[in-house]
């Protein structure tokens, strides 16, 4: 248990350091955020300009100082420095990165009460049919959504699983009734004092009994089979790396028999391998094998994270459906956990060929960065890669010239420029 949300899964000690990880790179990206505004305004002699990096640096460092205070408890504190995070590859996920969904918290929170009500309106038609009294939300984000369905639908037990701790601390201390201050920056601020934005996030009033906030993995449920009459997939099948229909399976091993599952969100799958990349007849398939019964499919257009004060924003078709259990699902194979050797550190890392090819490849990267000094030139560098009988020099030139720019590029993104 974890400032009032247990943490269900499998490894917790592997979970929290990746966690634990994550949160550090966080606040040094912030820290280096800011660093980096404050140069800028030594730079530059525009009174638009300065407005702006003045609104981002003061942001920056109320962001951190905010996010070291929401997350005290959860004692993810390191000592190392923003290198060695960056060595170890702990970077920010486009997916599951601690802050990767910050947008939603405001949408959900702040400014997007025309979203929200859609989203629950949607749902609310999906349901007229029918009644439940356990409901489990599957992937909550920032909980508002699973907040709204406790509060409109009046179900004993509401359950909203989010994996990113972040989220799941956000929901629990807001849906208990405290208010909580950060900054959120816009895509495209309108305004250079909108760059930065100190928000109060609220919710309407503190839940309901029974909303309860659960850290866990949705491929790795902690539910006995039946436990749910309602379970609810908001914008989860096509961000997950999980397979779509041991998810379904997943959830139909979850909702008791004649319970219901509420899909809603746009089937934005952008997945590397195409037969991944479901469409709606697909996903109606998929569902009648684990055992549904698709009802009635609403399709609307709706804004999406829209935020008044950002020139970005888009609108979404988004699909909404219930399906009634009919059937059981045919049997999820478990999902693998890590093995002994990563996960608690037992016995020998074994050397397998993944590893002993990164393990050359990083020799090789380590012998051209030994090379800059701040004299050689690219020529120079790839005379010596021929030297060393490593690589013909017009080849090498190519490469280092190539891997430079990587590394260039990837300094940039490090800094935030």
């Amino acid at each position: 248990m974890h400032d009032g949300v247990p943490w269900l899964v499998a490894d917790p000690k592997a979970i929290r350091l990746e966690w634990k990880n994550r949160w550090q790179m966080a606040l040094r990206d912030l820290e280096q955020r800011q660093q980096s505004a404050r140069a800028g305004l030594q730079a530059t002699e525009s009174a638009a300009t300065r407005a702006r990096l003045e609104a981002l640096a003061d942001g920056y460092a109320a962001q951190h100082r905010a996010l070291k205070l929401l997350l005290a408890d959860l004692g993810l504190a390191g000592v190392a420095d923003l290198t060695t995070y960056l060595a170890l590859k702990t970077r920010l996920p486009t997916q599951m990165g601690l802050m990767a969904y910050e947008a939603n918290v405001f949408r959900d929170w702040v400014w997007g009460q025309t979203e929200n009500e859609a989203a629950l309106s949607a749902i609310d038609a999906a349901l007229a049919d029918g009644e439940h009294d356990t409901c489990l939300v599957l992937g909550a984000g920032a909980g508002r959504l699973a907040y709204d369905l406790h509060q409109t639908q009046t179900p004993t037990l509401t359950v909203a699983v989010e994996l990113n701790p972040y989220l799941t601390t956000l929901t629990r201390k807001l849906a208990d009734g405290e208010a909580l201050t950060l900054v959120e920056f816009p895509l495209a601020p309108d305004s250079g004092a909108h760059s930065a934005i100190p928000r109060t996030l609220e919710a309407p009033a503190a839940s309901a009994a029974g909303f309860e906030v659960v850290l866990a993995d949705v491929m790795r449920p902690p539910f006995q089979a039946g436990s749910f009459d309602l379970v609810v997939t908001p914008w989860l099948l096509d961000v997950i790396d999980g397979d779509t229909s041991a998810l379904l399976g997943l959830v139909n091993r979850m909702l008791r028999p004649g319970g219901r599952w509420v899909f809603q969100g746009s089937l934005a799958f952008q997945r590397p391998d195409p037969l991944r990349n479901i469409n709606l007849d697909e996903l109606r398939e998929l569902a009648a094998a684990n055992g549904f019964e698709v009802g009635p499919i609403e399709e609307s257009e709706q804004p999406y994270l829209d935020c008044p004060e950002s020139r970005h924003g888009r609108r979404e078709r988004i699909v909404t459906f219930a399906a009634h259990k009919q059937r059981a699902a045919p049997e999820v194979p478990r999902q693998q956990s890590l093995p002994d050797w990563l996960a608690k550190g037992r016995g020998p890392v074994p050397a397998l060929p993944s590893f002993q090819n990164q393990a050359m490849a990083t020799r090789i990267h380590a012998f051209i960065m030994s090379l800059i000094d701040g004299q050689r030139s690219l020529k120079d560098m790839a005379e010596v890669m021929e030297a060393q009988q490593l690589m013909p020099k017009a080849e090498a030139e190519e490469a280092i010239r190539g891997f430079l720019i990587k590394m260039h590029d990837e300094a940039g993104s490090d800094r935030g420029l």
